[in-house]
């Protein structure tokens, strides 16, 4: 090779094709870059969002100022703000990690579409085989698609969250895991249910906001009111010194008044307002407090009564009924001894009639052989 021709194929090498490259494959680097670059702004911005969804913020940037969502719920139901703000936070990273998993699908479905048709592949096939794809994926998928929005708008409603106490229909006990297709709920015998979102029809929450104590407690009729008022308050005071019970109670206790009445007692209705999931705890102190100071003033819970009435017959029924007894057994023999006594009439008058049949037999049968006998004599006289 002469040096002329070396150092022409050299020039041409290096000369590159500028119009190529900045046709598709450049067109293809754009999409896929702006796709990650608007993947990683939706991320940013919806981390944003759930951290002001975390907080409750209301005008404010403060958790802890006194204009804050965390804080007026606080001052109406009673709890901590701490809970409060745990409870949002738990709502808002699901949210949050629901919208970043489809805001990624979609662009990721979208961004591979367009470099598709850069590329000159004819997506108008792809497009609509994904429709036919997606009808039937939605025919065959309606439950699971319904567990996924059902469990969405329960976290975004905050029907219940984690340690909730809930009666789910079927499954009632308390919540150890939300999901956005099922939820998970330990019953009171240490069962785990696992629940679909889908199938949850009705919720009852027992831990949100605040709970209520109801104590029916039976009295005396000589036990009035007001001395039962006076035991509530004593009782009161002494479960308070508890700090836990004292903590957990929001409200003084109220006297609802005579709920029903029975023979031996009437039933008052008192109701104590507690923390959430603290109600049966001050519950159980309350009574068992309620019972010492009672003791104490010697009111006694009254004991139900019960009577047994046992009726015995009058004697001149019983007599009555014993002679008819009589009467019909007597009549019962007199039929049966009748029966026998016309069978047996009925066999004599057989064998008789038998024993006839047959004299007559024997009768006709001598009569018969004397008149053959004459005859051979009469022949030989002739």
């Amino acid at each position: 090779m002469t040096p002329d021709s070396l150092q022409t194929t050299l020039l041409s090498a290096a000369q590159i094709d500028w119009s190529f490259l900045l046709d598709v494959p450049l067109r293809v680097t754009i999409v896929i870059v702006g796709a990650l670059l608007l993947n990683f702004l939706m991320r940013i911005v919806i981390r944003r969002f759930a951290a002001s969804v975390a907080k409750g913020t209301v005008d404010s940037s403060k958790p802890n100022s006194r204009f804050s969502t965390s804080a007026m719920e606080s001052q109406f139901t009673g709890i901590d703000q701490a809970t409060i703000r745990e409870r949002r936070a738990q709502r808002a990273e699901t949210v949050g990690r629901m919208l970043s998993s489809v805001t990624s699908i979609v662009i990721a479905i979208v961004a591979g579409l367009i470099v598709l048709s850069e590329l000159n592949f004819n997506v108008g096939p792809i497009l609509a085989s994904a429709g036919i794809a997606g009808v039937a994926i939605g025919f065959g998928a309606q439950a699971l698609v319904k567990d996924y929005l059902s469990g969405f708008f329960m976290v975004i409603e905050d029907q219940y969250g984690i340690g909730d106490s809930v009666d789910l229909g079927e499954a009632i006990g308390v919540v150890e895991d939300v999901g956005l297709r099922t939820t998970q709920v330990r019953g009171l015998d240490g069962t785990l249910w696992h629940v679909r979102n889908g199938e949850i029809l009705r919720v009852g929450n027992q831990s949100q906001g605040w709970a209520r104590a109801v104590l029916d407690i039976p009295i005396a009729y000589n036990t009035t009111v007001a001395t039962y008022a006076s035991v509530i308050e004593d009782t009161t005071k002494e479960i308070e010194k508890d700090p836990e019970i004292a903590d957990a109670i929001l409200e003084p206790p109220e006297i609802w008044g005579v709920e029903s009445l029975s023979a031996e007692s009437q039933v008052i209705r008192t109701v104590l307002k507690t923390k959430p999931n603290q109600q049966w705890k001050v519950a159980r102190a309350f009574r068992a407090e309620l019972k010492r100071q009672m003791d104490r003033r010697g009111i006694h819970i009254p004991i139900t009564q019960e009577t047994v009435f046992r009726t015995l017959p009058d004697p001149s029924e019983a007599v009555r009924i014993k002679s008819m007894d009589d009467s019909v057994t007597d009549a019962d023999a007199h039929e049966k001894k009748s029966h026998r006594e016309s069978a047996d009439d009925d066999g004599a008058s057989t064998g008789d009639a038998a024993q006839h049949a047959a004299g007559a037999g024997a009768a006709g049968a001598g009569a018969k052989g004397t008149s053959t006998g004459d005859g051979p004599r009469t022949g030989s006289r002739r």
